[in-house]
């Protein structure tokens, strides 16, 4: 529901929390009473928590594959697979759009109507397909040095982050209309700052905790930098879709959660390395 001239109330901060749920994921959540800027604002600044929550649920399917002796290559496509399905396949239809379009090599209102397809081009599908092995053999690879849990949440947490820091007001939008128009320029850099920092501090948290009890030798220190490192490869392609769009699109925002999910899994594999 929209707020508009007759609204009788502006949205509440309950509002912003139930559109980030909502929007971010299939878990179960009340529909917000009004959807307006300030609402994608506070969306778009809680969506790192819903990354950690996602991630959770997904190491949750991995310890139990794990667990039930499934060996790490099938629990780590089992785990990638649930977040997929947690997240209704959004972000990665988005990551395969930015890639037909943008590998398109058309003027800026072509390339963003190819976007708008339902279809998906022979460029989407081979980035789908790199970045869900990439994302598959690092997974592997942390979970055989008992870093799988703790990488994955770091990794979705930091997808999710992403989406604060592409919203500064510093990003326009592509399109006067859609999922872009509504969440750019809704946080405040200082909003963004105040929610990068505990993140930070909860991952290394969580990977500390892992490290003082299990028997692995887990560099608990380097699942900070793991984030960062996923911030700045969005921030890349961020910068390469504002120049080449306009600003972004629902489509950019999904793919910037996924590789910002990537790069920081694909770091929290080299350490486990």
């Amino acid at each position: 529901m929209s707020a508009g001239p007759s609204s009788p109330r502006p949205s509440t901060f309950a509002d912003g929390l139930r559109l980030a749920v909502g929007t971010l994921s299939v878990l179960p959540v009340r529909s917000p009473v009004v959807v307006d800027r300030r609402a994608a604002g506070v969306a778009m600044t809680a969506a790192p928590f819903v990354g950690a929550l996602l991630g959770a649920i997904g190491a949750a399917v991995l310890a139990a594959a794990l667990w039930a002796g499934v060996s790490p290559l099938p629990a780590s496509v089992l785990a990638v697979g649930s977040l997929a399905l947690l997240t209704r396949g959004l972000h990665l239809d988005g990551l395969a759009d930015l890639a037909d379009g943008l590998g398109s090599g058309r003027p800026t209102d072509r390339a963003l109507e190819i976007m708008k397809r339902s279809d998906i081009g022979p460029f989407g599908v081979v980035t789908l397909v790199l970045t869900l092995l990439l994302q598959v053999a690092a997974l592997e690879e942390a979970v055989s040095a008992g870093l799988g849990p703790v990488s994955l949440v770091t990794a979705c947490a930091a997808g999710r982050l992403a989406l604060t820091w592409a919203c500064l007001p510093s990003v326009p939008p592509a399109r006067p209309d859609g999922l872009g128009a509504t969440v750019a320029g809704t946080v405040r850099r200082g909003a963004a700052l105040a929610v990068t920092a505990p993140v930070l501090a909860g991952v290394t948290a969580l990977a500390y905790g892992v490290a003082w009890r299990g028997p692995y030798a887990v560099p608990w220190g380097w699942f900070a930098p793991a984030v960062l490192a996923g911030l700045l490869a969005a921030w890349a392609l961020r910068r390469r879709a504002v120049r080449r769009l306009g600003g972004v699109t629902g489509d950019v925002l999904g793919a910037l959660v996924e590789v910002a999910a990537t790069a920081a899994l694909l770091v929290c594999a080299a350490v486990a390395g």
